[in-house]
């Protein structure tokens, strides 16, 4: 099969509290809280109509400072290797994180956010409302973090 380059383009830029990711949360749920400030380029901004309404966001962003990836990697806080495509480790061949967020206001082209787990000067590649109900009527399984789950419940 044909490997073909594929091209995106930022349509904004995340403002964070964190200069570098070792400052950062590894999740957003780790980030509760963390204030933050999605910054869309002017000429998106019309694509913002109507965001307003909702409380969350998914945010898919380009992990600009992500260098090399391995395939089989020890999450953090484990000491068994996992294949890179069961973490989230931020080391990938394509480094695009998603993270879903808390939206508290937006003023212009500027959205303001919590639970950041990005670090300042992160491109947006895009946004979407977070709409749980996707999700409601699956049975979510966990794979390997069931096992990790347990242990912090017991």
């Amino acid at each position: 099969m044909k490997r073909s380059k594929i091209e995106y383009s930022p349509i904004g830029i995340i403002h964070s509290p964190f200069s570098k990711p070792t400052d950062m949360p590894c999740q957003p749920g780790l980030g509760k809280n963390i204030k933050g400030i999605i910054e869309v380029f002017p000429e998106y901004q019309e694509g913002l109509t109507d965001l307003d309404g909702f409380s969350h966001i998914v945010i898919l962003c380009h992990l600009h400072l992500s260098t090399q990836f391995h395939l089989r990697i020890i999450p953090r806080l484990e000491t068994e290797k996992r294949g890179l495509f069961a973490t989230r480790s931020p080391r990938r061949p394509n480094p695009i994180a998603l993270s879903i967020v808390r939206l508290d206001n937006i003023e212009e082209n500027r959205l303001f956010i919590r639970d950041l787990d990005m670090v300042e000067g992160t491109p947006v590649l895009d946004i979407k409302p977070y709409i749980n109900e996707s999700y409601e009527d699956d049975e979510i399984r966990l794979g390997w973090l069931e096992n990790i789950r347990s242990r912090e419940i017991s």
